[in-house]
């Protein structure tokens, strides 16, 4: 029997605004309904505006793929320096949205503003529209939304409107307005003293007016001039009218920002989340259907059912981290060229997703450091008008009769969902554990039990993806550099009421999450947050259980990476415990861009010890790839070892030994002679 053929999925490119969800498109809500997979881009903060704006429009069971930019500015450590690490971005992005391609879902990738204008989606459309059939949705620039905010007009009859980025040198910005007829000055932030002064040097600032987060509630509308520096976000334009205006421009004072309150519509291009206590504005941004619209090939049904899935609901196969908030970029960052600067938002971690599935009865939980697009299983229990603790307290508005069924959250709704948490929200908790290293066989009954109770997993991608999919629960998945971050994550969500499992492999207080959440868990902010560590097998037990007992004896564990602490400390360990005559198990000894230390380990290494030592050589044990072989240290290649490989060193009294089953290597729990005393002490 001939399989049968796989017709692949559509890539939309959908433009969504400016940042005020009412902004977006008939089509683009239509399409981002219908779409298998929401693919958004993010800082490694993991906060995007862009699936902020787009989050009303989505229904529950959609996969999502959080693409992670690993830099926002040109410092970096990456061999290729910050172009290499965009470029090397760029293509892991294209090739997991190809995946889905190829596996015939259609993907809608968001982005603010419009797709093709200044916006990330661009470079995923030159790497997979050669492959797939495209698309794009406009979407409306950041350029209307602002020059709507001055209710004049920008450019009339014959004249020409400029669109400069505000990255550009001085003198060439100068050069560009001094001809300029009317113009748009982007991508501000840390860069206005330069566009002040452009503006000043071409005659232009006395007709020149700063729009700041245009359509927004945090909007801000100030003459040029009157512009603190420190205060300009990325999420900012600069224009000048070519016409002259007919009536006058309002403009707010400069410190308007903090004198006045927010109005009740949620602010979802701005950086700072706190929305107003009073949710008057009930407008719902209307997920209107348009059968003008043809549907999407290969997508799911375009209206969800909002009921809870049964107990039996089989959770889909694929990974999929959790969502994430409005806000690519601190308000202060001016990231370089690839973050969309068209929108008051940028495209931007690399989460992956989970499956999304929010009530229609409670609103999604926006939080501080990660949005929810879905709430847990036992808050989607939770009756018609109680209060729901994943919201933070806050009882759902109650639909109208005429909510249509696959509208999950109006405004006001939304409001209520990101309201800052108070002293007097409900504390969730933290769980900490390690899943072992590989084989599911080696996870603990009680961390299983901790995965299943949480309505939360946090951790690295590739270990979020060892463990089975729940209905209902969320997943925030993201780089593996990403510590700290990840760690502040975490707790937040537990302040607001989640029960969080933090994923390690092997053991969480082996080089894995354990310090990192209970050294950010030392701030004040999350002391009334409870924080559990639950073992795990660790690596270096599982590699020498392989081949006998290389670590019988006193052993110390090292990590040879020196992201965290520099070689010379690596170094100076290293000789120490050589020094000492122990074992060492040697953890992340290499990785695509680390390779180096290996040789210099081995060098140092034999300074103390025979070359003849024997060393074991573990490469993802309990995993489908396992390999495990033992050699000599003058023999060891540091081009056989990567980022999964564990090495054991052997002291001077290990021991190996070839058997029929391979070889044996032991740790000889005397040491120097001496023998067992009387009584057969262990």
């Amino acid at each position: 029997m001939n399989e049968a053929t796989v017709t692949p999925g559509k890539l939309w490119g959908v433009g969504l605004g400016p940042g005020d969800p009412e902004l977006v498109t008939v089509k683009a809500a239509r399409v981002i309904d219908a779409a298998d997979v929401i693919a958004f881009h993010s800082a490694r903060h993991g906060r995007s505006i862009s699936r902020g704006i787009a989050q009303p429009y989505m229904r529950e069971g959609q996969l999502e793929e959080h693409l992670v930019y690993p830099v926002t500015t040109e410092t970096t450590d990456h061999p290729g320096g910050y172009q290499g690490a965009i470029d090397e971005f760029y293509e892991q992005a294209a090739r997991r949205l190809a995946e889905h391609l190829a596996a015939g879902r259609s993907v809608a990738l968001l982005a603010a503003g419009d797709p093709l204008f200044y916006s990330s989606y661009m470079h995923m459309h030159r790497r997979l529209a050669d492959r797939f059939d495209a698309e794009i949705v406009p979407g409306i620039t950041s350029v209307s939304a602002a020059s709507a905010a001055l209710a004049t007009p920008l450019v009339e009859g014959e004249q020409v409107l400029t669109v400069l980025p505000a990255t550009l040198p001085t003198d060439e910005l100068t050069r560009r307005l001094r001809d300029a007829d009317a113009a748009a000055i982007m991508k501000l932030g840390r860069t206005y003293p330069g566009v002040r002064q452009a503006l000043s040097d071409s005659g232009k600032l006395d007709r020149a007016y700063y729009v700041e987060r245009a359509s927004s509630t945090r909007q801000r509308v100030l003459r040029a001039d009157a512009v603190a520096d420190a205060d300009v976000p990325y999420f900012a334009i600069t224009l000048v009218p070519g016409p002259e205006p007919t009536a006058p421009i309002r403009t707010d004072s400069p410190n308007s920002a903090a004198e006045q309150p927010f109005s009740a519509k949620s602010s979802i291009t701005g950086n700072d989340r706190s929305a107003t206590t009073a949710a008057s504005d009930t407008r719902a941004p209307a997920r209107l259907a348009t059968q003008s619209v043809p549907p999407i090939s290969g997508s799911s049904s375009t209206i969800a059912s909002t009921q809870p899935p049964s107990s039996g609901s089989t959770p889909t196969d694929i990974a999929q981290p959790s969502a994430t908030p409005p806000t690519d970029f601190p308000p202060t960052t001016t990231p370089p060229q690839p973050h969309s600067a068209d929108s008051a938002a940028t495209d931007s971690v690399r989460h992956h997703a989970s499956p999304t599935v929010p009530s229609a009865q409670s609103p999604s939980n926006v939080t501080a450091a990660q949005s929810f697009s879905s709430v847990s299983e036992s808050a989607r229990s939770v009756p018609h008008g109680a209060s729901n603790p994943l919201v933070d307290g806050v009882a759902s508005p109650t639909p109208s009769a005429s909510t249509p069924p696959n509208l999950r959250t109006t405004a006001a709704e939304q409001i209520l969902a990101e309201q800052p948490r108070t002293s007097g929200a409900p504390t969730g908790r933290v769980v900490v554990v390690g899943l072992g290293p590989g084989d599911p066989e080696w996870t603990t009954a009680e961390v299983r039990a901790a995965l299943a109770e949480a309505t939360d997993l946090v951790g690295y991608t590739t270990y979020l993806n060892r463990v089975p999919e729940r209905v209902g629960q969320r997943r925030h998945a993201s780089d593996n550099r990403v510590e700290s971050e990840r760690a502040a994550m975490a707790l937040d969500l537990a302040g607001r009421g989640a029960r969080v499992a933090v994923v390690s492999s092997g053991d969480p207080g082996v080089f894995a999450m354990a310090a990192a959440v209970l050294e950010e868990s030392s701030d004040p902010r999350w002391q009334h947050v409870s924080v559990q560590v639950l073992p795990g097998l660790t690596a270096a037990n599982a590699v020498a259980s392989r081949v006998g007992a290389p670590l019988g004896h006193d052993y110390a564990t090292i990590s040879l990476s020196d992201r965290l602490k520099p070689w010379e400390v690596v170094a100076q360990r290293l000789s120490a415990v050589a020094a000492a005559d122990m074992a060492i198990a040697v953890y992340n000894p290499a990785s695509s861009q680390r390779t180096w230390q290996v040789g210099a380990m081995r060098d140092l290494l034999l300074e103390h010890r025979k070359p003849d030592t024997p060393v074991v050589v573990g490469r993802d044990v309990g995993g489908p790839t396992e390999s495990v072989r033992v050699v000599a240290l003058g023999e060891l290649d540091p081009a056989e070892v990567d980022m999964r490989t564990l090495l054991i060193i052997g002291a001077s009294t290990t021991a190996m030994r070839e058997t029929e089953h391979g070889p044996l290597v032991y740790t000889s729990r005397r040491y120097g002679g001496v023998r067992d005393a009387a009584t057969g002490g262990a």
